[in-house]
């Protein structure tokens, strides 16, 4: 199949260029936002349907989970049908979800449709990219993908705010359910203007490597699921053995990778992306990043409405410091900083990062286990300026040494990572606070202590990894030809 010719001016004097912008910019915010959202809303959710308590982790890791996983397909698709009619298709498809989510009366419903969402998500965000390149060129170009990096992460940090707004303001008696209608006016908006975006697919239609993709989600889902919900100093041996049995599968999706390659068909992983050194631990920089600081919300909002009995509205502005702290030292990093301290940015924001943490700590340990610890707010402050330090400088770097070409794989597997971390720190911190918390206030305390040091650890091993990224010989592994 050729590529659908458009016969349109210039990209650059398309007339609707920035009204599509709008659009695409929007539909990633929305799928961003649902990552979290649910966060602040997930006590008010298990009080209202019921079930266990794993089910709060389970709101959030059923939509990360299949995100993750089917990103790099969700790509695949846009590449083979239609860059427009996928982003088309994943935001009508995610819409529909959301009102389901909305309206269900079951735990068990709700977390099959979270799962459509993470699935439509996955559909929607890969196309982003292509989409501005068809419509944009030159400086243009530049600036249209250089708002997709704040919006990405303000739309991650403002979802607990938002959902516990949405929560507490209670519209039409709708209480938590705010959270999941929020996201019909804005795809509304979204497919009223999608019509203006010009269709993009790939020159070379590429294949769809269906067997990588189911043994992806079936090896991660072995190992995220025994997680949840768990006590991790006490796993059951059917636990250890669904851990090993999804490594077991990894490995097995590692090597049917590269028969995919000699076959000559398309890999669901670009194999020339572990060429360059400082990837792979990119890669795992992210996962551990993301866990960090996904786990970490989560864990803070659990406390404060589980073990203080806060209400939502309380538990969401909490994280409005972390928000504005992360906003003005992302713009701050991104503007200034990185250009003339690239290298040592992502070492600063973990550093501050940490101190933050321990902060919070600190913080946590001297508090009346009955009182609103209101010294927190700085420290979660503080955690919000490393995570805007980090980020811009991470995202350079991790790119920068890649050839032209692998840049879209590349982008899409960080972004897969991403949500994969988001899905293991959910799954890890909250299964180390909910394992503690059930003795009382004085207990919770202690256990969201213990939930922040597990974090902070794995802050520590980012600086190793991040360090391999930018250490000597990170970016060898091409041919002057390729560089």
């Amino acid at each position: 199949m050729t590529a659908e010719r458009v016969l349109v001016p210039t990209p650059a004097a398309y007339r609707w260029r920035w009204p599509a912008l709008i659009a695409l910019l929007l539909g990633e915010a929305m799928n961003l936002l649902d990552a979290t959202i649910v966060q602040v809303a997930a006590p008010k959710i298990h009080a209202d349907l019921g079930g266990s308590v794993s089910d709060v982790q389970w709101f959030t890791t059923a939509y990360t989970l299949p995100f993750a996983v089917l990103l790099i397909a969700g790509g695949r698709l846009g590449d083979m049908v239609g860059r427009k009619r996928m982003f088309v298709i994943g935001v009508t498809g995610f819409m529909l979800a959301s009102i389901a989510c909305a309206v269900v009366p079951t735990v068990g419903l709700l977390i099959a449709f979270r799962v459509v969402q993470g699935a439509t998500a996955a559909v929607i965000i890969p196309q982003t990219i292509g989409l501005i390149k068809t419509m944009f060129s030159g400086p243009e170009m530049s600036k249209a993908l250089g708002s997709i990096g704040p919006v990405m992460g303000l739309a991650a940090v403002c979802g607990p705010v938002l959902g516990g707004v949405l929560t507490h303001a209670d519209l039409f008696g709708s209480s938590w359910r705010a959270a999941f209608l929020v996201n019909v006016p804005v795809s509304l908006v979204v497919l009223a203007i999608a019509p203006r975006l010009l269709e993009n697919r790939a020159p070379k239609r590429p294949t769809l490597d269906v067997t990588g993709t189911l043994l992806a989600m079936a090896g991660i889902g072995l190992v995220v699921h025994p997680l949840i919900g768990a006590d991790l100093t006490a796993l059951s041996g059917w636990s250890w053995t669904s851990i090993a049995a999804g490594l077991c599968l990894m490995a097995v999706f590692a090597v049917h990778q590269r028969g995919v390659v000699s076959a000559g068909r398309s890999p669901l992983v670009e194999p020339t992306l572990f060429a360059h050194r400082g990837f792979p631990a990119a890669l795992v920089t992210s996962t551990l990043f993301f866990a960090v600081t996904n786990g970490l919300t989560m864990v803070v909002v659990l406390q404060l409405q589980l073990g203080l009995g806060a209400d939502v509205l309380k538990a969401g502005l909490t994280l409005a410091p972390w928000s504005v702290g992360l906003a003005v030292a992302s713009w701050v990093a991104g503007a200034h900083l990185v250009k003339r301290y690239e290298h040592r940015m992502m070492p600063l924001g973990l550093a501050v990062l940490l101190v933050g943490a321990l902060a919070a700590i600190a913080v946590y340990r001297t508090a009346d286990p009955h009182a609103y610890p209101t010294p927190l707010l700085f420290a979660l402050a503080v955690v919000g300026l490393g995570v805007g330090l980090f980020t811009p400088a991470f995202f350079t770097i991790a790119l920068k040494p890649l050839r032209p070409q692998e840049i879209g794989s590349a982008a899409g597997l960080l972004n897969a990572v991403q949500q994969l971390g988001a899905t293991l720190g959910v799954a890890l911190l909250g299964s180390v606070y909910l394992g503690g918390a059930g003795g009382g206030p004085s207990a919770a305390l202690g256990a969201v202590q213990i939930a922040f040091w597990v974090a902070g650890a794995l802050v520590v091993v980012c600086l190793v990894t991040s360090r391999v990224m930018t250490g000597k010989g990170a970016g060898e592994g091409m041919d002057d030809g390729q560089k």
